[in-house]
């Protein structure tokens, strides 16, 4: 995620080339606001280090590089979470700032779920089944969860229905506050 993903005046961040290779917006909840401003202090800091100490900017992806030389030295297209350390870049042998890698977050929810005493599997990948979960659980429309997946056929957000259905089986019968139920 870069700088220029995040938009705290439409409450929005910009997911790009997430799962199915899409772009997507969702939405960037208010407790988590403080927190990403806190995460774009440190990696302004970082960045205003690389530029003291000019460094290369940051590797952008395609043929941005070319078309846009000098935007990966720019402030909006740096990392949320960059790398405290730099790197080379085997791509082109400059020494850079890189973002933080997925194996982290991935190490950190394990760590996380280890001390909360959870004994189920868990990955990033259920967080993902989990908020098209909970969505559908609070009412959101099928097309709206859909359209925040990523999803390019609406069947495949019909699984998550499913797991409702699942789910109800804990439900409490409404036949149990009837005298006898």
């Amino acid at each position: 995620m870069r700088v220029k993903d995040l938009d705290f005046d439409r409450r929005a961040i910009v997911v790009r080339d997430g799962k199915g290779g899409k772009d997507r917006v969702v939405m960037l909840p208010r407790s988590l606001e403080q927190p990403l401003r806190d995460q774009l202090a440190y990696s302004r800091a970082l960045w205003t280090a690389d530029r003291s100490a000019q460094r290369a900017g940051v590797y952008l992806p395609h043929a941005l590089e070319a078309k846009y030389p000098r935007a990966g030295q720019s402030w909006a297209w740096q990392g949320v979470f960059p790398s405290p350390t730099l790197s080379v870049d085997p791509r082109s042998g400059i020494e850079r700032r890189h973002h933080l890698y997925e194996q982290r977050l991935q190490r950190a929810l394990k760590k996380s779920v280890q001390l909360a005493g959870i004994h189920k599997p868990v990955s990033v990948h259920t967080l993902r089944h989990a908020f098209a979960t909970h969505l559908l659980q609070t009412g959101t429309d099928i097309r709206t969860v859909q359209e925040l997946l990523g999803h390019s056929d609406v069947s495949t957000t019909m699984i998550y229905t499913h797991v409702l259905k699942v789910a109800a089986g804990g439900t409490a019968s409404p036949l149990y506050s009837l005298p006898g139920g």
